[in-house]
């Protein structure tokens, strides 16, 4: 993987104590009694996970899904885990930003608080496809849905001085560059490349971390922004986006791969749990797994790629995002 040596590009203005420390375990997640967490993607794998060792923290659980049903199953089954789970589903497709709006406007009549948005969700590598609104998918959904769902529950996130927590992966190092006309809707595309499509969308997360990490620098606003990926965890996200085309040779592929090398999901939430939780974890910082190549491990401070920390590509990233959801996130 490209990119600078781990922990060298993830923190600006410090490290929390013990941030490169790998000895890190989810005994380690303070007391979270009071506060409350807006997860997405709760219904499988890292969101999964996250989930339970969050509520298990005493933290009140928000969480939201496509399916509300499933989201609720979801829940259902976490509490047989974390008995006095406080938890509230909330309907919200990523992929359609008027599903967005409706369930940010749902959480913020009566989440209260929100003290962590994970913005967790996503699809990986599915066949061309575009959003409610015309956007490619992957992009929509990873990217542009999240990048929404932050600007309406603004107001709250800045009351409640909240962390906001955008999941990227390690494939981001495979992005070169992002097509802007991915959001711009029924767009005419030269080629699609499924993974191409997905290494651009995981690296636009880390490009709206840091771009919002910039803009509440510069307005002294007391919302931290900051990132995290799971390396090589086995979780439904290997196969979900190749469902969508049916049964391939490479989706089997992909998936036997995982289950003979991969970290499990439980493992693979951990660098997220600690982005979600470190106390004076900086605006900035990046957290992923601690083994070689960032593919397994116990979470720590890691490196991006160039184009990640590219500020003009983040900026023409936010002015897209803006134009494309139809609506002005100032950060301010």
């Amino acid at each position: 993987m490209s990119g600078d040596p781990a922990g060298a590009s993830g923190a600006p203005g410090g490290t929390a104590r013990g941030a490169d420390a790998a000895s890190w375990s989810t005994e380690d997640i303070p007391d979270l009694t009071g506060k409350a967490v807006v997860l997405t993607g709760v219904t499988g794998g890292l969101g999964t996970e996250a989930a339970y060792q969050l509520a298990h923290h005493g933290a009140r659980i928000v969480a939201t899904g496509r399916d509300l049903a499933k989201v609720e199953e979801a829940l259902t089954a976490l509490r047989h885990g974390v008995h006095d789970l406080d938890a509230t589903a909330v309907r919200i497709d990523l992929a359609d930003l008027g599903s967005v709006r409706e369930g940010a406007a749902e959480i913020m009549a009566h989440a209260g608080t929100i003290d962590v948005l994970l913005n967790n969700a996503g699809v990986m590598a599915s066949p061309r496809r575009t959003s409610a609104q015309g956007f490619e998918l992957q992009m929509a959904t990873n990217h542009l849905g999240h990048f929404a769902l932050t600007a309406h529950l603004w107001p709250m996130l800045v009351a409640s001085r909240a962390r906001v927590v955008s999941v990227s992966s390690l494939m981001h190092s495979f992005a070169r560059g992002i097509d802007l006309k991915t959001l711009q809707p029924h767009a005419e595309l030269r080629r699609y490349g499924r993974w191409t499509a997905y290494y651009q969308s995981k690296l636009a997360n880390l490009l709206f971390m840091r771009e919002l990490d910039r803009r509440v620098r510069a307005a002294g606003i007391d919302v931290t922004s900051v990132a995290a990926h799971p390396g090589w965890a086995l979780t439904h996200l290997d196969r979900s986006g190749f469902e969508l085309g049916g049964r391939s040779f490479q989706r089997v592929l992909v998936h036997q791969v995982s289950r003979a090398i991969a970290q499990s999901a439980a493992a693979g939430a951990w660098p997220l749990e600690r982005a979600a939780t470190e106390p004076g974890l900086p605006g900035g910082s990046y957290v992923g797994p601690s083994g070689p190549r960032q593919l397994r491990g116990r979470p720590r401070l890691v490196g991006m790629t160039s184009t990640a920390r590219d500020p003009q590509l983040a900026a023409d990233l936010w002015a897209a995002s803006e134009a494309a959801a139809g609506l002005t996130f100032d950060a301010t």
